[in-house]
């Protein structure tokens, strides 16, 4: 059996971006680990979420910790920094916001775990983060250096289909479904840039969990949420990678192909 490490940005991420691997890995008797860099400290919540006296962060470290069972992470590790919100915003410059690290500094503290751990696996985001999120960025920056650092073999670029989005937009755009209006050339690679794509099926229900688990961020009317089961199906029923030093193509639909 393997070691997968899982690498995000905030709480929450891991269940949107690699929940479905995560658990699939656990359920097949692989070791899962999931490492996040912040605790998600400007995430936006609903007044009155909150009790009295209570921090954002806390609740959302409480609510990792509840998403890591769900999904069959057997350790969760937070690497001390600060969320830095969106790309623009004055909290990018905050203090030990993520997005201000240094590199290596931060490649050092995942390399640690990924040594501890003798990781086989990484997951990490692509080289826009998925969608441009300084954090998300500042993942893959820092993923593929504590890679180096920590010789792990094999390491995945977390990413969306691009193409499989704007079909599925376009499917329920010609069934007259609301759409929202974003510009999608901003999220994911195309499909031809892909490796591996990996059905997740079978794990939905344990994702859709994961998800409820982070109910400060993820409400039942949400996106993720609000979705019919067929379109939720479609939209995170397959997670998708690029594997690093592999040829574009899609060629692998598991993670841990002989190991």
């Amino acid at each position: 059996m393997a070691t997968l490490v899982s690498f995000h940005a905030h709480p929450d991420d891991e269940c949107i971006q690699c929940g479905g691997v995560m658990r699939k890995a656990a359920d097949e008797g692989h070791r899962v680990v999931l490492v996040v860099a912040t605790r998600g400290e400007v995430g936006e919540v609903v007044e009155g979420f909150l009790a009295e006296g209570e921090l954002l962060s806390d609740r959302r470290v409480r609510e990792t910790h509840a998403s890591a069972e769900v999904l069959g992470a057997k350790r969760v590790e937070f690497l001390g920094y600060v969320d830095s919100g969106m790309m623009g915003e004055p909290t990018n410059d905050a203090p030990n916001t993520f997005w201000t690290a240094s590199v290596e500094e931060a490649a050092a503290r995942l390399a640690a775990i990924l040594v501890e751990e003798s990781a086989d696996v990484l997951t990490v985001y692509d080289d826009n983060g998925g969608y441009g999120h300084p954090d998300h960025i500042q993942v893959h920056r820092v993923g593929l250096r504590a890679a180096e650092l920590a010789g792990t073999p094999r390491v995945y670029q977390a990413t969306m289909n691009r193409d499989h989005m704007n079909l599925g937009r376009a499917a329920a755009e010609a069934a007259g479904h609301p759409v929202p209006d974003v510009d999608t050339s901003q999220f994911g690679k195309p499909a031809a840039e892909l490796t591996a794509a990996v059905d997740v099926t079978a794990y939905l229900p344990a994702k859709k969990a994961a998800m409820r688990a982070h109910a400060s961020q993820i409400s039942e009317q949400s996106f993720f949420l609000a979705q019919p089961d067929e379109a939720f199906a479609y939209s995170f029923g397959t997670e998708w990678f690029i594997r690093v030093g592999a040829e574009p193509g899609i060629t692998e639909s598991d993670l841990f192909t002989g190991l």
